[in-house]
């Protein structure tokens, strides 16, 4: 009769060998992160993070802060926003002006 595993995802493999470390193996937290077939990541989550090695919990994973990698062109930051809207304040203004006029 095989023991039950302590691990709720799945049974751990080689469970015979080194009994007594593989139940805090198992009950480590687990990453949790979205997989490209929609199930949720099994591998153990780095201490003190919420991801696995590979899901960006690994220290210097992830982008920078700031992201400058992120920024080419700067179409979407904040002062372009502010630029685009005082552009299009300006124009709906000159147009009522010429509707105005007419």
């Amino acid at each position: 009769m095989v023991p039950p595993s302590p691990c709720l995802r799945r049974p751990c493999a080689g469970w015979s060998r080194n009994w007594p470390a593989r139940p805090r193996a198992c009950s480590s937290p687990r990453c949790g992160a979205k997989t490209r077939y929609g199930r949720s990541c099994e591998a153990p989550a780095v201490r003190g993070r919420q991801r696995c090695r590979m899901h960006g919990g690994a220290s210097g994973s992830g982008a920078p802060r700031g992201n400058r990698n992120a920024l080419k062109t700067g179409l979407y930051t904040r002062e372009m926003f502010a630029q685009r809207q005082a552009v299009q304040a300006l124009l709906r203004r000159s147009r009522q002006m010429l509707e105005d006029l007419e």
